[in-house]
């Protein structure tokens, strides 16, 4: 599994709460089985949202900043409450992070971030307001999250071969390949002055790529042809061009090469820099793949869609047998809207 130091990266804000003899008292939102969510929390998890859904939003006043926390502040609250009632899960079920296991994390952070050494890594946490022990705490809630879909959810899931054939029968045209060409091109420039294209240079361009194409009706190598004759960037590797969709081609294009075969060669063609030949090395047309080929990605389609459903059922198990305390109004109308639009599939 890779982790990048900016996904797990939060943004650091300062603690909300009141100063009572040197310490900070934080306000308490909400107890989950016992575990309490804090203003801090929250806050902590808004702008990380934020960042993520408009990573160049600059709220130009106070209320556009306050619509844009109201927006993301049901989704989050859920998902804080949802992601606790899972980790509390896996503790149950004894999963743990081993030092080993958060070592060789931390590795993969610094070598995909570029980072050297463990000073580094605790320089770019503080900048992020966080610490080694608020790193390895945020990745195990990650890692008893993911244990707790895999075992609970993921293992008990099955595809039957009905299912898979059901689904390939009925969906082939995912299955399908984009129709593909490869092919060589000769190209003769017109010059063009100031005064626009002069008509005997552009006759006698005309005439230099009417003769290649002679020679090549006539039997001699198109690729040593366009190293001999062509002005384009491609007479290095013999006019060779591709392969690319079909779709790339100009329209004008896709008429002249349509019905032509594999060695089929063009008229001589205008385009905006001169005249052009254009010889089709390889066409790939639609093709679709075998059920056996298809079948990891079915199976991969199906249990996806499973594990929502599947998932689904399981958090609101988790969320009935729970008991969540709310200690603020506010955010338990939030809340109760995040499920709302969770239901509804407007989250």
């Amino acid at each position: 599994m890779k982790y990048s130091f900016a996904a797990i990266a939060v943004l650091a804000v300062g603690l909300a709460g009141t100063t009572v003899r040197g310490q900070i008292i934080e306000q308490v939102l909400v107890k989950v089985n016992g575990e309490i969510i804090t203003k801090s929390d929250l806050e902590s998890r808004q702008i990380s949202a934020l960042r993520q859904k408009n990573p160049n939003l600059r709220p130009n006043s106070d209320a556009e900043l306050q619509k844009a926390l109201a927006d993301v502040t049901p989704g989050v609250i859920v998902d804080a409450v949802d992601e606790m009632l899972m980790v509390q899960r896996g503790k149950e079920l004894g999963f743990t992070m081993s030092t080993d296991q958060f070592n060789g994390i931390v590795e993969n952070i610094k070598k995909e971030n570029k980072i050297e050494n463990d000073e580094q890594l605790q320089a770019a946490l503080k900048q992020e307001g966080m610490t080694m022990a608020d790193l390895r705490r945020q990745l195990e809630r990650t890692m008893l999250v993911q244990r707790v879909q895999q075992q609970e959810i993921m293992q008990k899931l099955q595809v039957t071969d009905t299912e898979l054939k059901t689904y390939y029968d009925a969906h082939k045209d995912e299955f399908g390949t984009t129709p593909s060409i490869t092919l060589r091109e000769i190209t003769i420039n017109v010059p063009v002055t100031a005064q626009g294209v002069n008509v005997a240079q552009d006759e006698e361009a005309k005439k230099k790529a009417g003769d290649v194409r002679a020679k090549i009706i006539a039997g001699e190598p198109f690729a040593r042809l366009a190293a001999d004759y062509s002005d384009s960037g491609s007479k290095a590797n013999g006019g060779l061009v591709g392969p690319l969709p079909k779709t790339d081609l100009s329209e004008e294009l896709q008429k002249e090469i349509a019905g032509l075969k594999t060695g089929g060669v063009t008229r001589v063609l205008r385009t905006t820099r001169g005249y052009q030949i254009i010889k089709i090395e390889n066409l790939q047309e639609t093709t679709t793949k075998s059920f056996d080929d298809a079948r990891p990605e079915i199976a991969d389609k199906i249990a996806n869609n499973k594990r929502q459903g599947e998932f689904k059922k399981y958090i609101e198990k988790l969320r009935t047998e729970a008991i969540i305390d709310w200690k603020n109004d506010e955010i338990k109308k939030a809340y109760e809207l995040g499920l709302k639009q969770q239901e509804s599939g407007n989250p």
